[in-house]
């Protein structure tokens, strides 16, 4: 079906129909709603190659990677995101421009997208404390949307993040409801701005039961899984080592659980482990019963709404900043139990309470 098809089967003009599928702001939403519904229904493919004859635009979205965070191409939650948003912009006619750059070209990647029309928007990744690609893509003029925060930025930006804060809060205090007081925390690398506030959720939780961190077993790096082994190695070999470690990712967490095993202890039972996972396709976290316990978020639905929500933004230019805060699961798993009373050697206490794995705290 081409386009004066689908336009004659709507009663209304083609330029109306291009008009509402391209997000101009001059079609009310119930016409829009109309034309997208009966585009869905009729398997409508815009041609996007006349779209971007007709509106100058490029029907193209960029993600631009550096060199010094390659790690992302073959990270899942990475590889989850892009599928999410990938859904999105096939079902919206628009291209994905994916440049993977020399970390001293990053800034002009940007510039050029621009200047050459290359993109109508970016998603930014990965995204640092005080991020200065933020007041960059403002001044170059082009549309973007952060998926994460970033902890200092002076001007309102668009973003879609889940709440790192409270899920490594509500994480720890479940461990410290189960009666651990020795509990490591295997983070990812401290100036990306969700590591910030995963470590900020953990000795928030930590405080508020009177226990000072402790940062012989606070670990920071790149969340691989020889970084997660040789954090869990380090700390399990302490003379006080922990009884339980919080950990930023099901890859590191693998690390862990081969430094747990080669100590002679047992997942769950000597060693509770809680891990963040991003409910992942292509890394499962087990089968029917969760190997690792994890708050879970899905960053397919994060890359779906990061999306959506730039190609409206393109659509409706002007507006205030959009903002969009998910929040994570407490999924219980095989990987966490209660303190073993007789675990002295990990820093047991002798009144401390022993909850039922399951028992997760609201």
């Amino acid at each position: 079906m081409n386009l004066k098809e689908l336009a004659r089967r709507l009663d209304l003009s083609p330029t109306t129909v291009s008009r509402a599928l391209n997000g101009y702001p001059e079609v009310n939403e119930a016409t829009r709603e109309r034309v997208v519904a009966a585009a869905r229904r009729y398997n409508y493919q815009p041609n996007t190659r006349a779209i971007r004859l007709a509106t100058g635009r490029a029907m193209a979205i960029g993600h631009v990677i550096p060199i010094a965070t390659r790690h992302e191409i073959v990270n899942p939650v990475f590889a989850d995101f892009i599928a999410g948003a990938g859904e999105v912009y096939s079902r919206s006619g628009y291209d994905m421009v994916l440049s993977v750059v020399p970390d001293e070209a990053e800034e002009q990647t940007y510039r050029d997208l621009k200047s050459r029309g290359t993109v109508d928007g970016v998603i930014v990744h990965a995204p640092r404390l005080d991020d200065p690609r933020l007041p960059l893509l403002r001044e170059v003029g082009l549309p973007f949307v952060v998926h994460g925060r970033s902890s200092g930025s002076a001007e309102p930006y668009s973003w879609v993040d889940v709440n790192n804060r409270r899920a490594f809060r509500r994480a720890t205090e479940f461990l410290l409801d189960l009666g651990h007081r020795r509990i490591a925390l295997v983070n990812g690398l401290e100036f990306m701005d969700f590591a910030i506030r995963r470590r900020a959720g953990y000795t928030e939780a930590l405080a508020e039961r009177g226990i000072a961190s402790d940062p012989a077993i606070m670990f920071s790096d790149e969340m691989t899984e020889s970084s997660g082994y040789r954090a869990a190695k380090a700390a399990l070999a302490l003379p006080d080592p922990p009884t339980a470690l919080l950990v930023a990712s099901i890859i590191s967490a693998m690390g862990v659980r081969r430094a747990i095993e080669e100590a002679g202890l047992k997942l769950g039972r000597d060693v509770s482990v809680i891990i963040h996972d991003d409910e992942l396709s292509y890394l499962k976290n087990g089968e029917e019963v969760p190997i690792f316990t994890a708050t879970r978020s899905s960053v397919r639905l994060a890359g779906r709404l990061a999306a959506e929500m730039l190609i409206d933004m393109m659509g409706h230019p002007g507006g205030p900043p959009r903002e969009r805060l998910l929040e994570a699961e407490l999924i219980i798993g095989q990987s966490t139990g209660p303190l073993q009373s007789n675990a002295t050697s990990h820093g047991a206490l002798p009144d401390a309470p022993a909850l039922a794995a399951g028992a997760a705290k609201p």
